[in-house]
């Protein structure tokens, strides 16, 4: 995005147009999340870097109209370190049979605060006399969000340290809706862990 951005100044010149173009960049930082390709903190931050840049070269404008300062504010890039900053990443994974308290697969590590809360809600969930499919999301505190997917047969909890982008929401229930499509004569004759494939791995690779 930023090099983008900078060849446009470069080849305009034009320091009106400088935040001409900051302006079409947080449009499209606005559409981008919107279509899920942002979490929350990805677009705050980008969002303030635009705004910062616009402010800016707004008052070198104000105070000195000749001045070509501006230009250095405009190429300085940092939205891809600030995507990248910003990006919610999977810490931790397990996923269960139905009706069973023992996992098939778990991965990655969870600080003692979030453990305890992801043990309550599974034994809420194996108290439970009614089985649900479907998502939630739910805030652990500390910066981690935890994703929870139930299908027929077996529930993925995948824990996150960001609030994950509708994107990464939507791979997680695609990648447990392809473990239960693959595994499920596996899931439901109690065939071991080792004979099955696991597509929630993805996240780790």
């Amino acid at each position: 995005m930023d090099e983008q951005f900078t060849s446009n100044i470069q080849d305009d010149g034009d320091a009106r147009k400088a935040l001409a173009v900051l302006r079409q960049k947080r449009d499209q930082l606005s559409r981008d999340y919107a279509a899920g390709h942002l979490n929350a903190a990805q677009f705050n931050a980008m969002y303030r870097h635009y705004m910062e840049k616009s402010a800016i070269i707004e008052k070198i404008l104000e105070s000195n109209p000749e001045s070509e300062v501006w230009r250095n504010v405009a190429v300085q890039g940092a939205t891809a370190f600030l995507r990248e900053r910003f990006e919610a990443r999977p810490i931790y994974m397990v996923v269960f049979r139905r009706d069973e308290r023992s996992p098939l697969l778990a991965s990655g590590k969870l600080p003692q605060k979030a453990a305890r809360q992801v043990h309550r809600l599974l034994t809420v969930i194996w108290q439970s006399n009614a089985w649900r499919t479907g998502m939630a999301r739910k805030s652990l505190g500390d910066g981690m969000w935890l994703l929870l997917t139930i299908g027929e047969n077996a529930l993925t909890i995948t824990v996150f340290f960001m609030q994950p982008s509708v994107l990464q929401v939507n791979k997680v229930r695609d990648l447990h809706a392809d473990f239960e499509r693959a595994n499920r004569m596996a899931l439901i004759r109690n065939v071991p862990a080792g004979r099955m494939v696991f597509p929630q791995r993805a996240l780790f690779e």
